[in-house]
């Protein structure tokens, strides 16, 4: 199941934005201050590619400046953005695997820093 779900997963949701997150690390990594910003995006890229069978941990107390600059500026239109395509995907039935995705991306992509995928 977790390979079929990649596969659709990629075809409808995962290429396009793990090409954006790609773009956003390394528009981030131009800059000294930006390299860590852009390795959290590029985590976030490769979970977003193919999420299904990953699991999310994330531990907010390890980097909690970093975790709260990231809230700032990005976590948090990135987590509303999954949380609302994640009521997308749930509204049918089939599409409850690929929303519960979604919510899982949502969490990483709040509290990057410090999570393990």
């Amino acid at each position: 199941m977790k390979t079929l779900g990649n596969i659709l997963w990629i075809i409808f949701t995962g290429f396009w934005s793990a090409i954006s997150y790609i773009l956003a690390g390394i528009i981030f990594c131009i800059t000294i201050i930006g390299i860590p910003f852009g390795k959290q995006c590029f985590k976030l890229a490769k979970l977003v590619f193919t999420p299904f069978g990953k699991n999310v941990s994330t531990n907010f107390s390890s980097h909690p400046i970093a975790n709260i600059i990231w809230i700032i500026f990005f976590g948090w239109e990135m987590a509303l953005g999954f949380i609302f395509m994640g009521i997308i995907w749930c509204i049918t039935i089939l599409g409850i695997p690929f929303g519960k995705q979604c919510f899982k991306l949502a969490q990483l992509s709040f509290v990057p820093f410090g999570a393990k995928v």
